[in-house]
C-alpha cells in the first residue's frame, strides 16, 4: 500500500522500538477498511515487536489503536493517516514502542503531572498542514500520561460527527465532550491552557532575567535570521515571541527558498527553530509584547512589555512581529469564524466537500484557493473588488477552465449571513450597478493580503499608512536602538528570503549599533594616546 520509498523509511525508523506494541483495529465491509487493514498488516510486518490483531472494539470504523503491550499506554486514530499525518502515525508507533521524544523534559514533566482524566477528540484533514503538530502533541500526552486519552479523527471519512458537531475549521479538538480549542497549536500551548499555572510561572521567570545586548521580537524568518546573526557576534540574544516559526507554519508549499527546491511551512519553521538552538540565544516562546519604552538616555536600555505582565530589557530591540491575514471587517465574519468562514482552503477545504464556497480576492492567493477548491467542493464564487483579476494570467486561464466557478468582480461583500451556528450565504454590493445580490453557501474563504502585526506600536515608532515600520537601509527604525525586519515593515517584497534577509541586516545593523555607542568618548581616546 505505501510507496515503496516511504515504506523503507518507515521499515528504518521501526528499527528504533524498544517495546512491543499492538495494532488493534475496528473494521467494516467497506472500501476504507479494507485499506486501513491493508496497512496495518504492512505495518506489523516491517518488524518483529509489532503485531496487528482486528478486535472491532471501537465504534468508529474504520479506526486503530496503538497499544504498548503490557502497559496503559495507547493512542488511536478514526481513519486513514497517510497525506500530512503520515509522520503523526510514524511518530506515535515509536514513542508508544519506547522512542523517547525530543521535546524539553520540563515540559513533558507538565504533562505527567497534569491530573484527571482527559479525553480528546481530534478532527483533521489530510490535507491540513497546521494539523499534524496538534495531532502529534496529544498523542505524545496520552504516552506521558495514562490519565490522558487521544483519538484523532478523519473529519472526511466521519461526515456525519462533523455536521453533526458543526465542525467547519481544522484541527478542532474536543476535551470530554466539549469544545476545547482550534487551530494550530503546540504542545507548549495546549499545556498551557491546561495547566492554569504556567503562565504565571513563565512570567516570573522572564522577570528575573537579566537585560540582552539584543532582543529579538519575533520568531518568524526574520526573526529567526536576526536572533542567530546575533548570537554569531557573540553577544547575548534573546528571542521572545507569540507563535515560534509565524505565519510560515500555515504555508502550504515553498518553492522559491534559494537552494531549498521544495519544502512545506511546518518543515521550514521547524529546521528555523532546529537552526535557532545550534546557538546561545534565550527562545521565550508563547511570549505577546504588549508595548515597547524606548530608552531614556542614549545606549541606554530599551524595555519591552508583556502580555503577561512581564517585562524585557535590552540595549537594542529588533522587531519582526510580521503580519496576519487580513478580514473583511464586515458583519457576520467575526461571528461565523471557524463557522464556514475560514482564512486556509488547503486545511478545511475538505470540509466543505459537495457544498458551495465563495472565495474574496482574486490576487494569487485568491485564484489558487478558488481553483483547489472547485476539485473538492459543488461550486466556487470568487469575488473580487477590483474590476479586473490581479492574479498571475496562467492562473486566471486555469481558474476560467474550470465549469464550476464563476467569477463576480467589482464586487464588495458586505455581510456574511448565517442562522446563529454556521454560515448560510453572504451578500455583495455591484460596484458598477449600486445593486445588491446575496449567494446562498456554506463557506467563505478570506484571501484578501495581510496586515502588520504593530498595534502596539503606535505612538512609539514611525509607522507608514499601511502600519508598517518605517525603516532605513540598516534597519533602524526611528527610535535609537531599536531595528526592525520582515513583513512588519516597509520592505516592499514580502517574501521567506527577503525577511530572512532583512533579519540578518537588522542583527548587523544593532550589532555595529552597540559598538559606536559603547565605545568611550573622544577626549577619553585622546588622553590614553597621549
Amino acid at each position: 500500500m505505501l510507496e515503496a520509498s516511504l515504506a523503507g523509511q518507515l521499515k528504518s525508523l521501526l528499527e528504533r522500538l524498544t517495546l512491543p506494541i499492538e495494532l488493534v483495529s475496528s473494521l467494516d465491509d467497506g472500501p476504507k477498511s479494507a485499506e486501513l487493514a491493508a496497512l496495518l498488516d504492512e505495518i506489523a510486518a516491517m518488524s518483529d515487536k509489532i503485531t496487528h490483531e482486528r478486535r472491532d472494539d471501537d465504534a468508529r470504523r474504520p479506526s486503530f489503536a496503538i497499544r504498548r503491550v503490557g502497559a496503559d499506554v495507547e493512542v488511536r486514530f478514526a481513519g486513514i493517516p497517510l497525506g500530512h499525518e503520515f509522520t503523526s502515525l510514524a511518530l506515535a508507533l515509536l514513542q508508544v514502542g519506547g522512542y523517547p521524544s525530543k521535546e524539553p523534559e520540563e515540559l513533558q514533566q507538565q504533562v505527567r503531572d497534569l491530573d484527571g482524566e482527559l479525553h480528546f477528540e481530534t478532527y483533521f484533514s489530510l490535507s491540513c498542514q497546521n494539523c499534524p503538530d496538534v495531532v502529534q502533541a496529544l498523542n505524545l500526552m496520552c504516552v506521558l500520561n495514562p490519565r490522558i486519552k487521544h483519538v484523532a479523527i478523519d473529519g472526511a471519512l466521519f461526515q456525519d460527527e462533523v455536521d453533526g458537531r458543526q465542525v467547519m475549521a481544522v484541527p478542532t479538538v474536543y476535551l470530554n465532550g466539549e469544545l476545547f480549542d482550534s487551530g494550530r497549536m503546540s504542545l507548549e500551548q495546549i499545556v498551557g491552557k491546561l495547566d492554569t499555572g504556567a503562565a504565571d510561572r513563565a512570567a516570573a521567570a522572564i522577570a528575573e532575567k537579566d537585560p540582552f545586548d539584543v532582543l529579538v521580537v519575533g520568531g518568524g524568518p526574520a526573526g529567526a535570521a536576526a536572533s542567530i546573526y546575533a548570537a554569531r557576534k557573540g553577544i547575548r540574544t534573546g528571542l521572545a515571541a507569540e507563535r515560534f516559526g509565524g505565519q510560515v507554519l500555515d504555508t502550504m508549499a515553498i518553492e522559491n527558498f534559494v537552494s531549498v527546491p521544495y519544502t512545506e511551512g511546518p518543515q521550514f519553521g521547524a529546521a528555523l527553530d532546529n537552526h535557532v538552538r545550534q546557538y546561545d540565544v534565550d527562545v521565550m516562546n508563547l511570549q505577546r509584547a504588549a508595548k515597547l519604552v524606548p530608552a531614556t538616555t542614549e545606549g541606554g536600555l530599551v524595555e519591552v512589555e508583556l502580555d503577561s505582565g512581564a517585562s524585557l530589557l535590552a540595549r537594542t530591540v529588533i522587531l519582526s512581529t510580521g503580519a496576519r491575514w487580513r478580514s473583511m471587517n464586515v458583519p457576520g465574519e467575526t461571528e461565523y469564524r471557524n463557522k464556514g468562514v475560514t482564512y486556509c482552503p488547503h486545511c478545511d477545504g475538505p470540509l466543505f466537500k459537495g457544498k458551495r464556497v465563495a472565495v474574496i480576492g482574486g490576487g494569487n492567493s485568491g485564484v489558487e484557493a478558488a481553483i483547489d477548491l472547485a476539485g473538492v467542493v459543488a461550486h466556487v464564487t470568487l469575488i473580487e473588488f477590483d474590476s479586473v483579476l490581479r492574479a498571475d494570467e496562467v492562473l486566471q486561464r486555469k481558474l476560467r477552465s474550470l465549469p464550476n466557478v464563476d467569477i463576480v468582480v467589482s464586487a464588495a461583500t458586505t455581510e456574511v449571513l448565517g442562522d446563529g451556528n454556521k454560515v448560510t450565504g453572504l451578500t455583495y454590493l455591484d460596484r458598477t450597478t449600486e445593486t445588491s445580490h446575496t449567494l446562498e453557501l456554506e463557506g467563505v474563504f478570506v484571501q484578501i493580503g495581510l496586515l502588520p502585526n504593530t498595534e502596539w506600536l503606535a505612538g512609539t515608532v514611525e509607522l507608514s499608512p499601511r502600519g508598517e515600520i518605517v525603516i532605513d537601509d540598516r534597519g533602524q527604525t526611528s527610535v535609537p536602538g531599536v531595528f526592525a525586519a520582515g513583513d512588519c515593515t516597509t520592505v516592499p517584497y514580502k517574501q521567506i528570503v527577503v525577511a530572512a534577509g532583512a533579519g540578518a541586516t537588522a542583527a548587523l545593523g544593532a550589532f555595529d549599533h552597540l559598538i559606536r555607542t559603547s565605545a568611550p568618548a573622544e577626549d577619553s581616546v585622546a588622553a590614553t594616546v597621549r
